[in-house]
Parts: structure tokens; C-alpha cells; sequence
């Protein structure tokens, strides 16, 4: 099944392109409607209440009340799975002046993963992945990025890595520590996997 491409009004480079697929669904988010200009994309559907920008005049429009219980970017996550997508690439949702917003699109993304999408973040710099109990995530050997793992809903416990420079056993990672931080893959990749809770996989350039 094609994957749904979800684009916000966040930061994005021209070379963010290419991670969008010939047949990928792609619903923008507000102003991220012009970032799918800018990277030469044509949204399938442009949802939002359109406070970060103008509303467009073009294109299929669902318009979002200014007060209401989900971000733009939650209701489009919300829509892919109505949609049937099981896998979602959200662009232009990390960075940016408003931090409020990136923790926002890493909600999001964590509640896509928990319906069973497999869903990545892709910023500037930095790529994000959701490592859940049944669902490990593999990481290819790249000597220029260190991944780092966060616990999201409390302590997660039984996290497994293998193929990676500090490997952990069974290890229990909090909120308030950082055992997770600034691992290194070895040749041939690493897996992530956890047993009980929920991980953010955060790859970032050394």
C-alpha cells in the first residue's frame, strides 16, 4: 500500500525531496502546504485551520476549527488511519521557533506507531523512529550518526540493542537518566527493541 506523506509548516531542505515517493499520499498540514510547494510536491489534501498561513485558494481543503482538541498535524496522523496507510514519513514537523510544536509531532508520531504505523520524522538534521514491545526498530550502519533512545510514557523496561557500540542486556531506561544517549552502530546495523513502554529512536549526525 502507498505510504501517506504528512508535511507541516516546519523547516524543510530542498534535498528532503527525494524522500518522497512516486504514489505517496500526501496530506499537508496549514502552512505546510507551501513547504509542498517548495519541494515541487502537489498535496492530495491541504487540512488546517490555516493561522500559520493563509488558506489556500487550490486543492482539496478541510478546514480545521482554531479551537479544538488535536493540532492540524494530529488530525492529518488521525486521517492516514481512516486512511489504511500502515506506514507515514511526517516532514517539516521538527524545528523551527516554536519547540511546543516538535513535541506536538513526536505525540503525534507516537500515537501513529501505537496504531500500528510505521511511522518516521524526518528534520533537517535528525530522523526519529518509535520502537514499541513487538515492534523493534533495525538502524543501518551509518559512521556519521550517533541514535540516541528516549522513554516516552514512563520507564520502559526489557530494552534489547544489539550491533551497536554500547550494546544493552534487558536494561531499564527513565525519563530522568540518560543511559540511551549517543550510541554508534556497528558494520552490519543495529537493532532497538523493548519489551514493555515506548521508545523514541532519535538519529542525529556526530
Amino acid at each position: 500500500m502507498p505510504r501517506c506523506v504528512i508535511i507541516g509548516a516546519g523547516p524543510v531542505r530542498p534535498q528532503q525531496r527525494a524522500l518522497v515517493a512516486p504514489g505517496d499520499y500526501v496530506i499537508a498540514c496549514d502552512g505546510g502546504y507551501r513547504n509542498a510547494r517548495a519541494l515541487g510536491v502537489v498535496p492530495d489534501l491541504i487540512v488546517g485551520d490555516f493561522d500559520s498561513a493563509p488558506r489556500p485558494e487550490r486543492g482539496e481543503l478541510v478546514v480545521l476549527p482554531a479551537e479544538k482538541d488535536d493540532t492540524d498535524t494530529h488530525y492529518a496522523a488521525r486521517l492516514a488511519v481512516q486512511k489504511g496507510f500502515d506506514r507515514a514519513l511526517l516532514l517539516g514537523v521538527l524545528g523551527g521557533a516554536r519547540m511546543d510544536h516538535t513535541l506536538a509531532a513526536v505525540a503525534a508520531g507516537l500515537w501513529l506507531a501505537k496504531q500500528g504505523v510505521d511511522t518516521t520524522l524526518a528534520g533537517e538534521n535528525t530522523e526519529m523512529r518509535y520502537a514499541l514491545p513487538g515492534r523493534p526498530v533495525r538502524l543501518a550502519h551509518d559512521p556519521a550518526a550517533y541514535f540516541s533512545l528516549f522513554p516516552l510514557e514512563g520507564a520502559a523496561s526489557g530494552v534489547f540493542i544489539t550491533g551497536a557500540k554500547y550494546p544493552l542486556e534487558n536494561a531499564r531506561l527513565v525519563p530522568d537518566a540518560t543511559l540511551g544517549a549517543s550510541n554508534e552502530t556497528l558494520a552490519g546495523g543495529a537493532l532497538v527493541r523493548v519489551e514493555q513502554g515506548s521508545l523514541l529512536v532519535v538519529k542525529a549526525p556526530k
